[in-house]
Order: structure tokens, then sequence, then C-alpha cells
């Protein structure tokens, strides 16, 4: 037997999301029948509203609801440090460690030419102005382990090679092919702490 259309399209949307299958889909649906009306309007509220009041940092590229981000905002940072992420997911995952008060540039992906991702499709023309305009003395590459993250990491620590800035990378503690957010906190943070020097 079928569900009727509606509830259908509601399974439908939830199988949109990542790791969410049929029978999650279907408990999630169901769930939400048994909401009260307030809370399924505050849910759908908050979809509709993420695309016009969620938006990227004018400077930092990560997650904002105003043109700068609050970590662009904290005077509290060290100033001369920058964390070089693959995405805006990853600079929440080094926040939770709570430990490297630094700032941040997401660069919105990582070269690969055979998903025709190129350099200049990048934020990296700003990440080296970044470092220019605001006196950066070190640079940490924390990507992804793996063919484009070490490409990225190696046309970023070419592009800066005849800089004064220091160029570190997380420890390859870090297992290569494996996705920053799937590592525990203390992997990251060991990572982090015992970063090589690369240039």
């Amino acid at each position: 037997m079928n569900y009727p259309q509606h509830f259908q399209n509601l399974i439908d949307c939830f199988k949109l999301l990542p790791g969410v299958g049929n029978k999650t889909a279907e408990r999630y649906a169901f769930a939400l029948l048994n909401l009260e009306q307030d809370s399924i309007k505050q849910i759908s509220d908050t979809i509709l509203n993420i695309k016009n009041k969620i938006t990227t940092c004018s400077k930092c590229g990560c997650l904002t609801d105003t043109n700068k981000c609050l970590i662009c905002d904290d005077e509290s940072r060290k100033k001369d440090i920058l964390c070089v992420v693959e995405n805006q997911k990853n600079v929440f995952i080094f926040e939770k460690l709570g430990v490297f008060k630094v700032k941040y540039h997401v660069l919105g992906g990582l070269i690969s030419p055979i998903e025709g991702i190129n350099p200049e499709d990048l934020s990296i023309d700003k990440l080296i102005n970044r470092i220019k305009k605001e006196n950066i003395k070190e640079v940490i590459l924390a990507l992804n382990p793996g063919i484009e993250g070490n490409t990225t990491s190696l046309y970023i620590t070419k592009l800066l090679e005849n800089s004064d800035v220091k160029i570190t990378q997380i420890a390859q503690g870090v297992p290569i092919g494996t996705d920053m957010e799937y590592l525990d906190t203390l992997t990251l943070e060991m990572a982090f702490e015992n970063r090589n020097r690369v240039s």
C-alpha cells in the first residue's frame, strides 16, 4: 500500500539529505506528524529563512548571518596566523576543539582537474591578498589529505615560496583519504599541535 501523496512527498524531501535513506526518511515524516503546529511552523520558517539569512563572510568565506563572521570580528584571536580549510564545515570542526584561537580562510573546495576545479575557481587569489594585507606570519594548511588536498597545498606553497610567510601543514596523523568531519577531536588536535613546516 502506498502512502498518501503529500506524505510521500515529505519522505522524498528528507531523502534529499545526505545519509538519509528510505527508512530514516519515513521515521522523520511520521515524527513530524506528531509535532504540534507551532513546532512545525518553526521548522518550516527556519528552512525557508536559511537561504535568505545565512550568507558567506566577505573576509574569510565562513558562514555568517551578517557581513562579517564572529571569528573575523573576534579581537582576541591571533591576527598573524591563518588556517586554510577546504570548506565552511571544516571551520566549525576545528572551532569545536576550542584550543586554536586563529583566523581562517575558506577556499571553497580543492583543486581537482578531473572535476573541472581549477585554482581560479577557488578563493586562492583572495587568500594571497589577505596574507599581504593582514601581515600574516604563518599559514596553516589544514586540507583533507589526498591527491586534491596535496595538490592544493603544493599550489599555495609555490605561490608563497618567495615570501617571508611560514607555511605549515597539519601533521599526517590524519589518514590519507579521510574526510575531516569523520576524525575524532584528539586526532585533529594532535595533528594541529604537531603541524609540520612546509616552507
